[in-house]
């Protein structure tokens, strides 16, 4: 798949491009890459779109500011409106009249989902897989888990000291992400990550390193999440985590913030992240904020990574979405 370079003003955005016609843009989470799209891109670049998948900015081979106020959702949907630009044509052939369909996984759910809500002009129709769409208020996230796992283990609450899970996690980047990888997927039960910690845990601990690992991921395809992460570190995707306050500064103060394009939602049911308010399901309601929701499939048996977990199942979701259309 060739790669091209998008600039954001001083960020250099990489997109993993693959086919031709009208433009998906693939959104990538914590902590992947655009590889994270592979059986997408190959299976809808076969049904005559161009799917292009982007290096979420301090990822991969894209710009990995330090700045913790770089990692905003602000920022983030900026750089999705580039790529769009970029790579999504006019008619006119002016600049700023691309136009795309969004994927998002993970974080780039909430990416993808407020790009929509920011960009109207620009973003034709969004799925968002693992996390349903919320609109951002002037309380932060972070926030309400401080008081939700008061005296407990909240993995986003042990990521805001910074400098402490990079540590943790870069001193053995591969068996780190196998245990992130293999503890969230829908093998493992239950989820370390929700298993009621004391709050002095650290983020790895009580992670299995599966041996084997599940076949969903092979070897090589770790590989090259390994060598993403060892060269460029976790900096720039834990930040993401710490700019939530800043979140709810910026775009909590803005009115009428639901998803007005065509949305779809399709999660693992084994997904940890249905679980992150204590005895409330986030999956009950996901089409509550959108106006024009064209349903959700949630995938028995398959836990957080399922655009990998379950590449074939996805596929057949999101293709029935965009028939819809």
């Amino acid at each position: 798949m060739p790669n091209v370079q998008v600039s954001n003003g001083a960020v250099s955005l990489q997109v993993s491009v693959q086919g031709s016609g009208p433009l998906i843009l693939c959104v990538h989470g914590w902590p992947e890459l655009s590889y994270s799209w592979r059986h997408q891109q190959a299976h809808f670049a076969a049904l005559g779109y161009t799917v292009a998948a982007m290096d979420v900015r301090g990822y991969g081979g894209s710009s990995k500011p330090q700045a913790i106020a770089a990692y905003t959702m602000r920022e983030l949907t900026s750089d999705v409106a580039a790529v769009v630009d970029a790579l999504g044509g006019s008619p006119s052939g002016r600049v700023g009249g691309g136009k795309a369909i969004l994927f998002g996984h993970d974080w780039g759910a909430p990416i993808v989902w407020n790009s929509a809500v920011l960009y109207p002009d620009k973003i034709t129709a969004v799925a968002g897989l693992s996390v349903p769409y919320s609109p951002i208020g002037t309380t932060s996230f972070i926030t309400l888990m401080r008081k939700l796992y008061a005296g407990k283990f909240f993995y986003q609450l042990y990521i805001q000291t910074e400098g402490v899970a990079e540590a943790e996690f870069e001193a053995d980047v591969r068996a780190a992400l196998r245990k992130v990888y293999y503890s969230a997927s829908g093998d493992a039960a239950p989820n370390p990550l929700l298993s009621g910690r004391p709050p002095e845990a650290r983020l790895l601990d009580g992670m299995v390193d599966p041996d084997p690992f599940p076949a969903w991921l092979t070897e090589a395809d770790l590989q090259v999440f390994v060598d993403a992460f060892a060269a460029g570190g976790l900096r720039g995707p834990f930040n993401r985590y710490r700019a939530q306050d800043l979140d709810a500064a910026e775009l909590g103060p803005i009115p009428n913030k639901r998803v007005t394009q065509p949305a779809f939602f399709l999660a693992g049911a084994k997904d940890g992240v249905r679980k992150f308010i204590p005895g409330r399901d986030l999956y009950a309601e996901p089409g509550a904020a959108c106006d024009d929701f064209r349903g959700a499939v949630i995938l028995p048996g398959i836990g957080h990574w399922v655009q990998q977990e379950a590449p074939a199942l996805t596929n057949a979701a999101l293709e029935g979405f965009l028939k819809g259309l």
